[in-house]
């Protein structure tokens, strides 16, 4: 899903993970892999492609859990969170169910 945030002024690239986080390598290789292809859609030019209205506005990828993510996933997304921020990419994570 792509929105803009009419508070901030943002683009935001939503991102659900509706299931409870496993300690797997399979699930974070897909978690990256799905970070990779949102920043690509951003980086590369093709969202201007798709919406010329989107044109210079800033960028967030937002992660929406059903539920906290376990150790392992959260290194992940602190690392993810590092790598977007170099290229003036946004990146929140909203977890719906605090454990």
């Amino acid at each position: 899903m792509i929105a803009e945030d009419t508070k901030t002024g943002e683009v935001v690239l939503v991102m659900n993970e509706p299931e409870p986080w496993e300690d797997s390598d399979e699930r974070l290789l897909a978690l990256q892999e799905r970070f990779n292809a949102y920043a690509s859609f951003l980086l590369d030019g093709e969202i201007v492609e798709a919406h010329p209205e989107l044109v210079g506005k800033p960028a967030r990828i937002e992660l929406r859990c059903a539920k906290m993510p376990d150790a392992r996933a959260l290194d992940l997304l602190g690392m993810i969170h590092d790598q977007l921020a170099f290229q003036e990419i946004k990146m929140e994570v909203v977890v719906r169910d605090v454990e």
